[in-house]
């Protein structure tokens, strides 16, 4: 399958992987475990409306020695809009808190296949950590393959997944935290404000992609969140995430990603930012731009959430 190029191989370094590809397979993952400088992570995340309790989920069914990453709770404190990325200091904190160091490569995987542990590559890499990938198809390949899970029935998973959440809590409070452990590097150019937004309607420098369905990006279809107008920003194009992926969930080729950006009259020699509707899935399709070699894709952190409340944005949709 093309989509396993790291393949089955014998275990390496983490330190061996190419940065430039974004995700790993299932045998390497399985043959590269035990690696004390591999670090996995169980970033699953759920829409409000399907109704799933990760955290729950992690301690049925997980990776051995996976960590479970909060996305709701390892976030902004500052704001109301969901999930939105902390601070440098906090952000340092709860991958601290989870014993993650930045000699180490970290795996994250999610229950879907592809779907939140994008988000968390891209937290990881927003805060100068490189040496983070995509378990390619998730948890279900995983499955697939026959490899081994193993269950938390006791409480101290859960007080692993909530000491990051409490070092986040400590950090926005003023409180003291424990020894800092990994140390961030923002990097603002994968990270862009409505404002940045805004000011690209009137320069188009960027393509702007939005992951969300063709029906809630024409305004014909509701937003899951209450309150909120479906519709796109002016000038954005559809390219619902979805078509990053095959059948089983796992990331398309090179080939075939780039078909899909060449059918939106996308073109990759020219600058890219992507949104959705709370910053999840537009870090699906900077997952496939980076297998295309755009390493650089900026991401509209408070996404077509923020946008829609504001009371000052233009809204467009199909009958616009």
């Amino acid at each position: 399958m093309a989509s396993s190029t790291v393949g089955a191989q014998p275990a390496f370094s983490t330190l061996a992987i190419s940065t430039n590809e974004p995700v790993v397979s299932v045998d390497w993952l399985h043959a590269n475990i035990r690696d004390p400088d591999l670090k996995v992570l169980d970033a699953s995340w759920y829409m409000p409306d399907e109704q799933r309790n990760p955290l729950q989920e992690y301690q049925v069914k997980h990776i051995p020695g996976a960590l479970f990453f909060d996305i709701d709770g390892i976030s902004d404190r500052t704001t109301n809009l969901p999930h939105m990325l902390p601070s440098e200091k906090a952000f340092a904190a709860a991958v601290s808190a989870l014993g993650i160091k930045n000699k180490d490569g970290v795996v994250v995987y999610d229950g879907k296949g592809i779907f939140s542990a994008a988000r968390v590559w891209w937290m990881f890499r927003a805060f100068g950590h490189d040496k983070v990938w995509v378990l390619d198809g998730g948890l279900p390949r995983w499955h697939a393959s026959g490899y081994d899970v193993e269950s938390s029935a006791s409480g101290g998973a859960i007080l692993e997944a909530s000491a990051a959440t409490e070092a986040i809590e400590k950090v926005y409070q003023g409180q003291m935290v424990g020894p800092t452990t990994f140390h961030t590097k923002f990097q603002p150019h994968l990270v862009w404000t409505l404002d940045q937004v805004k000011r690209n309607i009137q320069d188009k420098t960027y393509q702007h992609i939005d992951a969300r369905s063709k029906a809630r990006f024409d305004g014909v279809a509701p937003e899951p969140r209450k309150g909120i107008s479906s519709g796109h920003v002016p000038g954005s194009k559809c390219i619902p995430f979805p078509q990053m992926l095959d059948g089983s969930q796992t990331l398309l080729s090179r080939e075939e990603l780039q078909k899909r950006f060449d059918q939106e009259g996308i073109s990759l020699d020219k600058p890219i930012v992507t949104s959705c509707g709370t910053g999840v899935t537009a870090c699906i399709l900077a997952l496939g731009l980076h297998r295309l070699g755009k390493t650089d894709i900026p991401v509209y952190d408070g996404s077509w959430t923020e946008w829609a409340e504001h009371p000052d944005t233009p809204l467009a949709t199909s009958e616009t």
